[in-house]
């Protein structure tokens, strides 16, 4: 598992003089995905940019798979912290669950290009896993949703299903949206997303 690492705040095209590269890449592969149509994310395009060797930047990431694997997982991370976020703000629960799936929604149209970085790097997903903390912490929000949703006596796979329902509920109407299917209005999201009541699941 990659770690989740924290950003170095360093702005686009600033020279890199010290600290920690890594981050300082990352920091910058995301500044790239929210501000280019077509984000060049290429190792050497990084290096370049923020003044260093790509030798240099080598030694943190072998290959573009890898800065791409980690881009994937730290987008998860801060997608994560954004559910955690609205679901305490929501008391948790029941009502807080839905906030984590409003947030989904609300979190893609602000970070298309992530968003579709991810999905295309994670790979297939275990929602029967009992620690999805390799998958990010937006895979911990979803269990932990179910978990403070769903009754102590359902057996993994029941769980496995009411979280793969919650996700296709709220992934598949970022998509549409995303795709331009459906306009994008946070009244109706919310509307949406509140239908769904799996005390019955």
């Amino acid at each position: 598992m990659l770690p989740n690492l924290p950003m170095s705040g360093l702005p686009v095209n600033a020279p890199y003089h010290h600290g920690d590269l890594r981050a300082a890449a990352l920091q910058m592969g995301m500044e790239r995905l929210e501000s280019q149509a077509q984000p060049d994310l290429g190792l050497r395009a990084l290096a370049r940019d923020l003044g260093v060797s790509a030798t240099a930047l080598y030694r943190h990431f072998p290959n573009k798979d890898a800065l791409l694997d980690a881009l994937a997982l730290e987008g998860l991370n801060r997608l994560g912290r954004s559910q955690a976020e609205a679901a305490t703000n929501a008391g948790g629960g029941r009502d807080g669950f839905t906030e984590v799936g409003i947030t989904y929604v609300e979190w893609a149209v602000e970070n298309p290009a992530l968003l579709r970085l991810i999905y295309n790097r994670i790979g297939q997903v275990d929602l029967t896993d009992d620690d999805p903390s390799a998958m990010g912490e937006a895979f911990y929000q979803l269990r932990a949703g179910i978990a403070a949703t769903m009754p102590d006596d359902m057996s993994k796979d029941e769980r496995a299903a009411a979280a793969l329902h919650a996700w296709s509920l709220v992934h598949g109407l970022a998509m549409l949206i995303l795709d331009g299917q459906v306009a994008y209005d946070p009244a109706m999201v919310r509307k949406v997303v509140m239908m769904t009541d799996f005390k019955d699941c």
